[in-house]
């Protein structure tokens, strides 16, 4: 990473757009401290990264790629599971759990294994376990990767909700062009640098953003 400088204002979605490579799994990382990093400052609602990575940490809700749910337990199992990692339990975790459940729109699968769900329902699953301790901040990675058209509108729909209803700040990783509205802030990564910092509408000035994206990372037509 090369003088990456980005802000998520509270109650907003930024959508980090790269290609594969970019970065962005990296950032993650860097955010949520699976990577120390040596020079440079994260801040996650006023609190150092670095300093005071448990109250950073406290407010970050996390969606990787890779899945962080067992499939042969029940959908209210894996969350309570995940509650008690955050220090909630009994009644609090029964609750919370319902509460989140209710958000994503599952509470009708409950009692469902895990690995029953369809594609949609497990990314929404995973976007419940990420809300269960009142996160500030959604970090999502690649969220609609491997699903289809139907489920990546769904979780689209769900997450902007979400920021509406809520009040979280959502940074999106992606690299899929069309989940992009033209209002959105978006910060383009490319090869670890920062190349743009601004809304879609102004990036793509009268292009389409695929264009625009590839006029400013150089890549050639049909890499985005």
């Amino acid at each position: 990473m090369r003088d990456v400088s980005l802000t998520v204002p509270q109650g907003s979605f930024c959508a980090l757009l790269g290609v594969n490579g970019a970065g962005k799994s990296t950032l993650f990382s860097l955010i949520t401290r699976l990577y120390d990093s040596t020079s440079g400052r994260i801040e996650v609602a006023g609190y150092d990264a670095r300093r005071a990575s448990r109250q950073a940490l406290a407010r970050i809700g996390v969606v990787f790629q890779s899945r962080a749910l067992d499939g042969d337990l029940t959908l209210t199992q894996n969350l309570a599971y995940h509650a008690a990692l955050h220090g909630i339990g009994g009644a609090a975790a029964r609750a919370r759990v319902a509460e989140v459940l209710a958000l994503v729109g599952l509470h009708d699968r409950a009692a469902a294994r895990v690995s029953t769900l369809s594609g949609g329902q497990k990314r929404r699953a995973e976007i419940a376990r990420a809300l269960l301790h009142r996160p500030q901040l959604l970090l999502l990675d690649e969220a609609t990767a491997g699903l289809d058209v139907r489920a990546r509108a769904d979780v689209m729909t769900l997450v902007r909700g979400l920021i509406a209803t809520q009040g979280v700040s959502c940074l999106w990783a992606t690299h899929i062009l069309d989940e992009i509205l033209p209002a959105d802030h978006v910060v383009v990564l490319h090869r670890g640098r920062v190349l743009a910092d601004t809304t879609a509408a102004v990036i793509s000035a009268g292009q389409t953003l695929a264009e625009a994206f590839l006029q400013l990372t150089g890549l050639p037509e049909g890499a985005a």
